[in-house]
């Protein structure tokens, strides 16, 4: 299956879920869905591979394992970060009404098919 229709289902399944993008090691959109303008997603995917990255360098200096997702939620939206491999990541902007539990299980759910066709690239 192949990258957006996988990310097209996670839009589809989360009541106001803004955007997602898969982003690689460099911060580049590798494919990305969005009910908002695609210039915005692609900021968001690439400031939080920025995020990512730091806190992964943080976790690994207290040896607290693998980081597997982060929520960030501010005033307005949501942001759920999600390691793919080591060089990509898949990011999902949620609007303020979105149900943050929800949309990181369907993330999970999504991350793992990601995942899987990323064994085959």
């Amino acid at each position: 299956m192949p990258f957006k229709s996988l990310l097209n289902r996670l839009l589809e399944d989360i009541p106001g879920a803004l955007g997602a993008v898969i982003i690689d090691w460099e911060g580049e959109a590798v494919d990305q869905v969005a009910r908002i303008n695609d210039y915005e997603i692609k900021v968001v995917g690439a400031h939080s591979g920025i995020i990512l990255n730091l806190l992964r360098e943080a976790l690994s200096r207290i040896e607290s394992g693998n980081l597997e997702e982060v929520i960030i939620r501010t005033g307005e939206n949501k942001t759920l970060i999600a390691p793919l491999t080591e060089d990509y990541l898949l990011v999902l902007l949620l609007g303020p009404q979105a149900i943050a539990a929800r949309a990181a299980y369907k993330a999970r759910r999504c991350v793992y098919d990601l995942r899987h066709e990323f064994e085959f690239d």
